[in-house]
């Protein structure tokens, strides 16, 4: 995603907005920690009388988080503007700054009580990620914490550098692969967790080789895909022609917030061993 052509804004700007971020997934977490095991008020987004169609369950926990970390964007940049999975409101649109919001991605795991999930803030400037901070119930350190960075600095795990370099002496990695299989030629075992914004977080982390998400929303990756391109990254979009270099989420005309595309993540060698036996 690094273009020496596109300007980025102030460095002391994107320093505020990367704490910011690093604050509201924080907040997530906080809230998402305080309500586990709790008895939670569920509803799903597809026909409640068909139980082939209960799919995206929504927690009241997941309206609450976003509507907290609205109004603290609200008083911090009110300027700005914001996307969020669960509330259908853009205070701003056109602002060169959209933030875009997942209070808690991998909900249908949270729910159930399967311990892999996030809360994640990623910044848009121009269409194009510039910072992203992503909560996850587990990390590298085997701690839930923070992954953040902001463009042209480091990758961060609550405030402390992270150290990206893979084992040599492992042969075979993980990728978060929805198709992969043992006798699979790609080169890793596949793994998926149930949440994009993890699998981001844990590709720039160098826990996971790659990852790949047939058609995910803006909100799911804005966040994670910050934090692959400051740990040097690759990001692909399929598109009609086949896989090429994802650039933004938008054109300059399009609204970013109705992007979705089939996108891949991680080491450029990865991905174009990926590109080539795709399933697309």
């Amino acid at each position: 995603m690094t273009d020496d052509r596109f300007e980025l804004p102030d460095a002391a700007l994107l320093a505020e907005i990367e704490d910011i971020a690093v604050e509201l997934a924080q907040l997530g977490g906080a809230e998402i920690r305080a309500a586990l095991g709790g008895m939670l008020r569920i509803k799903y987004k597809g026909d409640q009388d068909d139980a082939a169609h209960l799919k995206d369950p929504v927690s009241d926990i997941d309206d609450r988080v976003e509507t907290m970390i609205r109004a603290r964007l609200g008083e911090c940049f009110p300027a700005h503007d914001i996307i969020g999975e669960e509330i259908d409101h853009r205070p701003s649109l056109g602002h060169e700054f959209l933030w875009a919001v997942d209070p808690i991605d991998g909900t249908a795991n949270f729910i159930n009580g399967f311990p892999l999930f996030a809360s994640s803030v990623g910044v848009l400037y121009r269409d194009r990620p510039v910072a992203g901070a992503v909560w996850c119930s587990t990390s590298h350190t085997l701690e839930s914490g923070v992954y953040h960075a902001m463009a042209g600095g480091i990758l961060r795990f609550n405030g402390a550098p992270v150290a990206t370099d893979a084992n040599p002496a492992i042969r075979r990695r993980l990728g978060g692969e929805p198709h992969a299989s043992r006798t699979a030629s790609h080169g890793w075992d596949g793994r998926k967790t149930g949440s994009a914004a993890i699998e981001c977080a844990f590709v720039a982390a160098g826990i996971l080789e790659m990852a790949w998400f047939e058609r995910p929303n803006i909100w799911d990756v804005a966040g994670g895909l910050a934090l692959v391109d400051v740990a040097g990254g690759e990001v692909l979009e399929h598109r009609p022609e086949g896989w090429q270099p994802f650039s933004s989420f938008g054109d300059g005309e399009a609204d970013p917030g109705r992007w979705t595309a089939p996108i891949a993540l991680g080491h450029a060698s990865t991905l174009a061993r990926f590109a080539g036996q795709s399933p697309l």
